[in-house]
């Protein structure tokens, strides 16, 4: 693309946040990748994208990767990273005792740091999920901070950290994804939050334009491995009994089915089906056996689905077996918000402004079909029929009367060293 900016891809995944940003009028020079299946992925679909080697970038130092990429310190316009987000997760975040970064993935957070520290380039974006921002357990968020402020001070530049919250259905990903995306200008510019997706189809209910859907994304598709997407765990047989649109919560006190479960004892992925009509709910890197979104014939998604709800491009093939695609796709930037963000980059921070519609958005179907019947909760379940508690409330729940006790273990053994 002609006037592109140089940009250095890292923890690039299977390419989709930098699909986006390449796509908007960035040019990557070099990905830096470790997993083996992502590197084969990038190698297949995107010929003229240059993977470091070795992939790990904690081996990698700033300048090996300038040796790599041929550029040297100034010479790049946008830093992309998307530091392995587990330490972050929800799932980290109600851990008994978080310390994420004592975790040895968090030391890649150190590592673009440095990367930063060594090119300086004009702008960086750093994607991961809403965890690294949460109140009281950001570490991974005052790391960034702390590190961009010493940057300041050695080289007279003025990178101020800035988080925008966003939700990738907004912006005409058919898929609710919402992520922390941090960024930060050369000069301390800030960024304003790039405009929603707008269509011309109206929701009735909120008087509002609609997104693409997940007919939109996935109605056309007719996998043809239906056998490896079949449901298999103790909840497999339920789930036709939950309508398009619901989850678990269909099966409890205040549902509309049979009471099995206790209202909000489950995460909310839980069973969790899709419908025709809505967004998707974000797709998971690595879902269990009842852990959705499940497609509304009742099965799991396909690649190619996962994919398409993802906006990666038709014709995108992905390297691995079943799970590792799906992780590559689960743990991917949909391209179609890369492409707005970057879009929002050029127009905002280099004067370059958008001269072309987001590709990566699926178009809108004129009609959209009837929800699929929802069938009898099976025999073997109902003996399971009955009074459930609810969950009991914020910060009331066994997750957190178990984290209160540890901690006052661990403050009267710090209290008592003889103990």
């Amino acid at each position: 693309m002609p006037n592109s900016k140089p940009s250095l891809s890292l923890f690039t995944g299977a390419g989709g946040l930098d699909l986006g940003l390449e796509s908007a009028g960035f040019a990557v020079s070099l990905c830096i990748e470790l997993d083996t299946d992502a590197r084969a992925t990038i190698s297949k679909n995107i010929s003229d994208w240059k993977l470091s080697e070795p992939g790990d970038i904690l081996v990698l130092e700033p300048q090996e990767l300038a040796l790599q990429s041929g550029l040297g310190p100034g010479d790049i316009a946008l830093i992309s990273a998307g530091p392995p987000c587990q330490p972050f997760s929800k799932s980290s975040y109600w851990a008994h005792e978080p310390r994420k970064m004592k975790d040895e993935r968090a030391s890649t957070i150190r590592r673009t740091l440095e990367v930063i520290d060594y090119f300086q380039p004009d702008a960086i974006l750093i994607e991961n999920v809403r965890g690294l921002t949460y109140t009281n357990k950001n570490e991974g968020y005052l790391e960034i901070q702390r590190g961009l402020r010493l940057i300041n001070e050695k080289h007279k530049t003025a990178y101020e950290l800035q988080c925008l919250t966003l939700d990738a259905a907004k912006f005409g990903v058919p898929q609710h994804r919402e992520r922390s995306i941090l960024v930060a200008h050369r000069l301390g510019k800030l960024l304003s939050v790039p405009e929603t997706h707008q269509t011309n189809r109206i929701d009735p209910v909120n008087d509002l334009p609609f997104c693409p859907n997940t007919w939109d994304a996935i109605g056309h598709i007719a996998p043809t491995n239906l056998a490896e997407l079949e449901l298999t765990g103790k909840w497999a047989d339920l789930i036709p009994s939950i309508p398009e649109g619901s989850n678990y919560l269909y099966h409890t006190e205040r549902g509309d089915g049979v009471e099995l479960f206790g209202h909000r004892t489950k995460f909310w992925s839980f069973l969790l089906k899709l419908a025709k009509a809505r967004q998707s709910w974000t797709i998971q890197a690595s879902p269990g056996p009842a852990t959705g979104p499940f497609h509304w014939d009742n099965r799991r998604l396909s690649v190619g689905e996962a994919a398409a709800l993802q906006t990666f491009p038709d014709g995108f093939l992905f390297e691995g077996n079943y799970r590792s695609q799906l992780k590559q796709i689960g743990n991917a930037v949909p391209p179609g918000l890369g492409f707005v963000l970057g879009c929002a980059l050029l127009d905002q921070w280099f004067d370059s402004p958008k001269v072309q519609a987001n590709k990566f958005i699926p178009p809108l179907k004129s009609s959209i079909p009837e929800p699929e019947v929802v069938r009898a909760v099976p025999g073997k379940y109902l003996q399971n029929v009955g009074p459930k508690a609810a969950h009991p409330g914020h910060g009331l729940g066994p997750g957190a009367t178990r984290r209160i006790v540890n901690s006052q273990k661990t403050r009267k053994t710090s209290n008592n060293p003889a103990a």
